[in-house]
């Protein structure tokens, strides 16, 4: 794997790159070695942040992971990516997505039905027009983490949803 790595508000040192390498690449077994891994190591405050994204022919494996020690948070961060990847397999090889980026041994090897996706529950709802601002009234209403609306000025199915800093995100389709 081909290691991208930088700091905001770091100094990356040796150590770190060292500590990195090491524990990322205990994920070699899964990727091919052109693979590139995009780190980013950050600090804000007393948060010592670690972000990696693995981008892949159609899919982008993401993982970041927060703590007050830096290594800490780089041995946790790994250990979120490899359950993503067993998770996920299945589903990147069934939807005849290309596994390019996977190692061929990964791709061939067995896993556990348990990790399997099922969905417990479904709902069906009317969608009443109505503007993004609304909908994030609404969404604060119910206590929910994000909201599907019919956006009254498109006409559009929308998402509107919380960020982190008590921010909102609104997604809009692009057909």
């Amino acid at each position: 794997m081909q290691y991208i790595i930088s700091g905001k508000n770091i100094d990356v040192t040796e150590g770190l790159r060292s500590a990195v390498s090491d524990k990322i690449g205990k994920l070699e077994r899964y990727f091919t070695p052109e693979t590139e891994v995009h780190v980013t190591l950050s600090v804000e405050k007393e948060r010592q942040k670690i972000e990696i994204t693995i981008p892949m022919k159609g899919n982008i494996i993401r993982a970041e992971q927060v703590s007050d020690d830096m290594y800490v948070s780089i041995d946790l961060v790994e250990e979120i990516i490899e359950r993503q990847l067993r998770k996920y397999k299945n589903k990147i090889i069934d939807q005849q997505q290309s596994a390019i980026g996977l190692s061929k041994a990964f791709v061939e090897e067995e896993i556990e039905e348990d990790d399997e996706i099922k969905i417990i529950r479904s709902k069906r709802f009317a969608m009443k027009p109505m503007d993004p601002e609304e909908a994030c009234i609404q969404m604060e209403l119910l206590g929910h983490n994000f909201y599907v609306f019919r956006n009254a000025n498109t006409d559009e199915v929308n998402v509107v949803y919380k960020r982190k800093g008590n921010t909102f995100g609104l997604i809009e389709p692009e057909f």
